[in-house]
């Protein structure tokens, strides 16, 4: 063979030593035929002095059909994959985050995306903080959302330490509301001595102002309607609408208001997703001071002028939350 590189191309050119008859007889002696090769393909089979070797399928071939489309190959890419492979092989160089088109053949790490990647033409791109391979589609961390991820080979305890940063977060966050909403009760008391017909008719002007900005059904008649203030903690609920004033059915359930209050304040609410507390939102009730269970009917637990307030990840009351 020459010393043309293999790997350069899927054929290479052979030698006069490849193609001259093994008889050992002189060139002057020897039929021309037998010097150099027929082209294998079916319909050529032109005489060449010196023909290509196809590294695929090991066959020869002349000039005009030495590429593996030119002869339709029978076992096309085969070279190419034992280069890949042969590359695989050696040691990698370099430091750093780099790009390793030279993984083994996978789907892309990414949850919704079905690509192979490691191939010959496409590459593999290694994320070093979540320790996986992805497409070029997906190479960057927030592509493929690298924060949510927990790195292979890491221990067991990260999970468990990022649910205890959530978790502990949402309960700082609780705190204050149950301390805003203790300070609050403790205001309203002070600020309404017996008799109070003042008082009273400054609740009934708010209770007014709030039902003609509260936002709702139209279809829940008005003898059905309970009007709450509804806010989202911003740490963890992460509200692109903070707040808001809506009404309800009374007849409804927490679960129900929690989601609807989702929808209007535009909160992520996964809670139908996810079985996970840290993922899950709940509703805090501020002037009664506690948690509300999903299952609570809320005309029995809310009033007209209340504020409700929108967490993640306190988990249950029982478990939770002193009541």
């Amino acid at each position: 063979m020459s010393n043309n590189d293999p790997s350069d191309t899927s054929y290479v050119k052979m030698s006069t030593a490849d193609v001259v008859s093994p008889s050992g007889a002189s060139s002057a002696d020897t039929d021309a035929s037998l010097i150099g090769k027929h082209c294998q393909l079916e319909y050529c089979n032109q005489l060449d002095f010196l023909p290509f070797l196809c590294q695929s399928c090991h066959k020869t071939f002349c000039l005009d059909h030495r590429s593996e489309s030119s002869h339709n190959c029978s076992c096309a890419g085969a070279w190419a994959e034992r280069r890949r492979l042969a590359q695989l092989a050696r040691p990698s160089a370099g430091e750093g985050k780099r790009m390793r088109d030279l993984v083994a053949q996978k789907p892309c790490a990414d949850d919704a995306c079905k690509t192979i990647i490691g191939t010959s033409l496409v590459p593999g791109v290694h994320c070093t903080s979540c320790n996986r391979d992805y497409c070029l589609k997906h190479r960057l961390a927030e592509d493929h959302d690298c924060k949510s991820k927990v790195p292979i080979g890491a221990r067991a305890m990260s999970a468990a330490a990022t649910a205890a940063t959530v978790q502990a977060s949402a309960k700082s966050a609780l705190e204050r509301f149950k301390l805003w909403g203790k300070t609050k009760r403790e205001e309203a008391a002070r600020s309404m001595p017996k008799p109070k017909p003042s008082t009273a008719a400054q609740r009934v002007m708010a209770l007014n102002t709030l039902k003609k900005t509260a936002k709702g059904d139209e279809k829940i008649p008005p003898e059905k309607r309970i009007y709450l203030f509804v806010e989202a903690e911003n740490e963890t609920a992460k509200a692109k609408i903070p707040k808001g004033e809506f009404f309800y059915n009374k007849e409804w359930v927490v679960g129900r208001v929690l989601d609807a209050a989702a929808r209007s304040l535009q909160v992520q609410n996964i809670n139908n997703q996810s079985s996970k507390e840290e993922d899950r939102l709940r509703v805090f009730h501020v002037e009664g001071g506690r948690m509300l269970e999903f299952n609570e009917k809320i005309e029995k637990v809310l009033v007209n002028g209340n504020t409700i307030v929108l967490l993640r990840g306190v988990g249950p009351p029982p478990d939770l939350i002193e009541m």
